[in-house]
């Protein structure tokens, strides 16, 4: 059977967790979308990993991990994540396919990123100034766009750096009034990328098609979450790729028809980093005992998270455009504790009552949330493995939110770990 796992929210869903879980079950694990400005979790016993570009399956022994056209790769940042795998003995030796139409971010995105989000002041995105949106925007632009394949010819990618680094000082001077980077040195840097990523780099739309031909499971991994979708999200407040599973086709070459199910993960709260709206926010003692008792710092910027009451609107909206099957539900235990616990069931904009999300930030601004409160548990559930041993205030919780949104929640978080996880 062939998966998908979509984040349902703003990201940090803990889609890092279900994927590792459901590896277990999958021969091949692809990552389809983002950049190192994703930060998937996975604990191991007393380990951690942070992982931004390797799929979250890398820690199980024997699964093949993708990294899909459709990703930007920074080759820094992959080449420390491989180095700190092989660290825990965690080899990717024929095990790891990066596409050859994968985009590259070198520095000077890095650089564009800073300098942009500097110059907006209090109207900055947020973004985490990994340079992926300069990225993505060159691979639209195309004439200054590098991929992993162009690291094959290095006599060519000398001449095509001295070309785009020309033209990226002009805008940094012009714009920003910045100091001009220089070629010479980003290219020498890509000989190492070269001499590093090149044996790991193939056309992996060809692999995966010879797989799924061969019978072998595959896992398709999101980045961020489907509220951050350039198209569908809270734009311009959305990554720079297509984070819901309309953009799995398309980051990976294999059409949506051969994924047998959709996964969506959520949390049993929400979460957002950056700017922009956000109708359940609690930004007050409410926000502050979610954002503490559930870590809700970013894995890759370590920003604190803006934190409030589940939205079933906004994870309806997520779920349709999805086509979401089944839900997995994490950091449940993050709840424990608190008298009362609400979730927003509709909205009223401008006098009106919707329960369809409004994408458009001008309209979701204006939103009024309708909650329905539910009693709260004191209950430790972090152990709990079996639905029926949960809190009844708990089980209820969960059967409320299935029913706002209309799809069974068969995955329940109740920790970080492998082990805490509850299967229906």
């Amino acid at each position: 059977m062939n998966s998908c796992i979509i984040g349902l929210q703003w990201g940090d869903e803990g889609k890092g967790k279900v994927v590792d879980v459901l590896a277990e079950h999958s021969d091949i694990v692809v990552r389809y979308s983002g950049g190192a400005n994703a930060g998937h979790t996975v604990v191991i016993g007393e380990d951690t990993f942070a992982l931004h570009l390797l799929p979250s399956g890398v820690v199980r022994p024997g699964t093949i991990c993708v990294i899909g056209n459709g990703v930007v790769v920074d080759p820094d940042t992959l080449m420390k994540e491989i180095e700190r795998l092989a660290q825990k003995n965690i080899t990717l030796t024929k095990r790891l396919f990066i596409s050859e139409n994968a985009h590259v971010v070198l520095d000077y995105h890095k650089k564009e990123d800073r300098l942009r989000e500097e110059s907006l002041g209090k109207n900055k995105l947020g973004t985490t100034i990994r340079g992926v949106g300069p990225c993505y925007a060159d691979k639209v632009g195309r004439s200054y766009a590098l991929r992993m394949a162009d690291l094959r010819n290095l006599e060519r990618l000398k001449a095509q750096l001295q070309t785009i680094v020309e033209y990226k000082n002009k805008i940094f001077a012009a714009l920003y009034n910045a100091e001009p980077i220089n070629a010479d040195d980003i290219f020498e840097k890509c000989k190492s990328y070269a001499d590093k990523l090149l044996p790991f780099t193939t056309d992996t739309t060809e692999f995966l098609h010879k797989s799924i031909a061969d019978g072998k499971s595959i896992l398709f991994e999101g980045a961020q979450g489907s509220l951050l979708d350039l198209d569908h999200g809270t734009f311009p407040f959305v990554t720079s790729s297509n984070a819901s599973s309309l953009g799995m086709p398309a980051g990976s070459g294999v059409p949506a028809k051969m994924v047998d199910k959709f996964f969506g993960v959520g949390k049993a709260y929400t979460t957002r980093v950056g700017s922009g709206p956000f109708p359940t926010e609690q930004d007050n003692e409410i926000g502050q005992y979610i954002r503490d008792k559930g870590n809700e710092y970013g894995t890759t910027t370590g920003r604190p998270r803006r934190c409030g009451w589940f939205d079933a609107v906004a994870v309806s909206y997520a779920v349709t455009i999805g086509s979401i099957d089944c839900i997995a539900l994490m950091h449940l235990d993050t709840l424990t504790g608190l008298k009362e616990i609400k979730i927003c069931r509709a909205y009223k904009i401008n006098g009106k009552k919707t329960t369809f999300f409004p994408a458009n930030t001008t309209k979701l601004s204006r939103a009024e949330c309708i909650y329905e409160t539910v009693p709260g548990w004191e209950e430790d559930i972090t152990e709990v493995n079996n639905f029926h041993d949960l809190p009844l205030n708990a089980r209820n919780y969960i059967m409320l939110i299935e029913e706002k949104i209309g799809k069974p929640i068969t995955i329940i978080g109740v920790g970080p770990k492998r082990s805490q996880t509850i299967f229906r």
